[in-house]
């Protein structure tokens, strides 16, 4: 067994590439049959969007063995065996393939942490896991019968036939002595893709030049565009993840006269109320005027009592600047959740604040 190697923390966006490598060398023609992949892919749409790969990959592998969390076996490609998962059991937080045969073998194992890279250009993206990789044989074993292990009972008995073929062979031959030369090639091209998506996170993470109006919904406090990318309406995403707060803010401002705060000084105060709004946001969070009052924070990996925390903390920031300055008289009603839903329920929360402004209350919750 060659030493294992350091676990490391990894966007999902490397993740992607070297799932895309194994998956590749598991359809390389190669005579070093029979071949046992296994694929955990924590959620169905993940899946879905590898589907045609392994169509191909179970053509010619003895066992393809395909695990991700639902209530009932989904329909998967012919060849395939599927496992089903709970959210609750620790296999349900692993991105994890393996390709094992007599000759070569290829491991990603990764765990999610439920937290998130600031400047990463979706939540998706920037999810961030810890996990090792290698391209050493006996590692890709170990792995095999690890879940091989875990899954025992709820294999088939074609797949774990098929499995322990796999293993008897390996088992029958020696590992090849170069393979540490494909491994340290391997190492070199993960650390490279990560420290390359880094730099693209930072670069993303500079505000720009604010979006026309006619995109305003679109574009965050900062004057990034493209939120609506960002929170994952468009691309591949799943329910039961990343948890992610998510608040709905109406800053109501005082009436100046009879007809209330106009021309300039409305304003300025709605100027003011955006950049108190901006000051509460840290580097992973994004935010996004969706009326002339009315704004959508999304605050990423937040635990409930925390979110509640900065929702209060947010009507203090507008009690202490009306008490300090007359410049900007307003109130804010906050409506929050802490979800693991997609698409993320923002209409919910629209009502909820309404809802809240009807019984004067600063902040309410609802169920994620």
């Amino acid at each position: 067994m060659s030493d294992a190697p350091a676990a490391q923390r990894l966007t999902k966006r490397t993740l992607v590439t070297i799932s895309h490598a194994l998956e590749r060398a598991a359809l390389a023609a190669a005579e070093d049959g029979p071949m046992v992949v296994f694929a955990l892919f924590q959620r169905l749409p993940y899946f879905e969007r590898e589907r045609r790969v392994y169509e191909r990959i179970a053509g010619r592998a003895a066992a393809t063995v395909v695990g991700l969390v639902a209530a009932q076996a989904p329909d998967l490609p012919a060849g395939t065996h599927p496992v089903l998962l709970d959210e609750k059991e620790e296999l349900a937080r692993e991105w994890t393939v393996v390709v094992l045969t007599p000759r070569f073998g290829g491991v990603l194992v990764a765990r999610d942490l439920e937290e998130f890279e600031a400047g990463a250009a979706t939540l998706e993206s920037g999810r961030v896991f810890e996990g090792h990789s290698s391209f050493r044989r006996d590692d890709a074993l170990h792995e095999v019968l690890r879940l091989r292990h875990l899954l025992a009972d709820r294999l088939t008995p074609a797949a774990v036939s098929a499995v322990d073929a796999v293993v008897g062979r390996v088992r029958d031959l020696p590992s090849t002595p170069g393979e540490s030369r494909a491994d340290a090639a391997l190492h070199l091209f993960a650390d490279r893709a990560e420290r390359d998506h880094a730099r693209i996170r930072a670069e993303a993470h500079r505000p720009g030049p604010a979006a026309d109006q006619g995109d305003a919904e679109d574009t965050d406090l900062t004057g990034r565009s493209g939120v609506r990318r960002w929170t994952g309406t468009a691309g591949v995403t799943a329910s039961g993840v990343l948890p992610v707060a998510v608040l709905a803010v109406r800053v109501t401002h005082a009436a100046a006269g009879q007809d209330g705060p106009i021309g300039r000084t409305a304003t300025r105060q709605q100027q003011a109320a955006v950049e108190l709004l901006a000051a509460r946001l840290g580097p992973a969070d994004r935010a996004t005027k969706t009326g002339p009052d009315d704004f959508l924070l999304y605050l990423p990996a937040l635990k409930h009592e925390e979110a509640v925390a900065f929702a209060y903390g947010l009507v203090a920031d507008f009690e202490a600047a009306e008490a300090r300055s007359a410049f900007l008289s307003a109130t804010v009603t906050v409506a929050l959740t802490v979800t693991r839903r997609r698409p993320l329920p923002e209409e919910h929360l629209r009502k909820a604040v309404d809802w809240a402004i009807t019984q004067n209350a600063p902040v309410v919750t609802i169920e994620g």
